[in-house]
């Protein structure tokens, strides 16, 4: 789909299509790099941008998704400084609380799932970044690599490198019987 697809609207028209498509992704891109109460801010001004520069966007909107995703990243970048931007680049695994449930969960499930929590704290944020756009973010190559601004080819060794990196990972954790992995997602009571 394009911004322009059906002819040429006005200049509301596109931005408003834009937005529609790409306001949800760009926010959850944001939300996994910040905290939650200043991701509303980083989308702001990034859509601000995507605003004043309008007619430099892509054509198609999966194009333009992937471009505001590049910008997020630089007024990122851009609002970091020294050991803060790394903590700014990092990829947080989303909180997803369990709630009262915990005793439906696949017990196999939640050790792979906690398994995977403790590998992906281990990876650099370049591996965590590079993951994310493809697995989170829904991102081919050409696209991630636009985001991060390096080539296609080199954003495809960079991915194999952090799937390597979590392969290796997974592969030194201990691994924690189904027992000890049901008690670690259990409750704990206070009394």
């Amino acid at each position: 789909m394009s911004i322009h697809e059906t002819g040429p609207p006005g200049r509301e028209q596109r931005f408003a299509r834009l937005f529609d498509h790409a306001y949800a992704p760009v926010l959850r891109f944001v939300e996994r790099r910040v905290h939650p109460s200043h991701a509303e801010d980083v989308v702001a001004d990034v859509f601000l941008v995507a605003w004043r520069r309008l007619d430099e966007l892509p054509p198609d909107l999966d194009d333009a998704r992937a471009w505001l995703f590049g910008v997020a990243r630089r007024t990122l970048m851009a609002g970091a400084r020294g050991q803060q931007r790394q903590q700014v680049l990092a990829v947080r695994i989303a909180d997803n609380p369990l709630g009262q449930h915990v005793a439906e969960i696949d017990v196999d499930f939640m050790a792979r799932r906690l398994d995977v929590a403790q590998a992906w704290k281990r990876l650099s944020a370049v591996h965590q970044e590079a993951l994310a756009l493809t697995v989170w973010d829904g991102l081919d190559a050409p696209r991630a690599a636009k985001v991060l601004g390096i080539s296609p080819v080199a954003y495809r060794l960079r991915l194999s490198r952090a799937r390597k990196a979590l392969r290796a990972h997974l592969q030194s954790l201990p691994h924690p019987t189904p027992v000890r992995a049901a008690e670690a997602a259990a409750p704990r009571s206070t009394s």
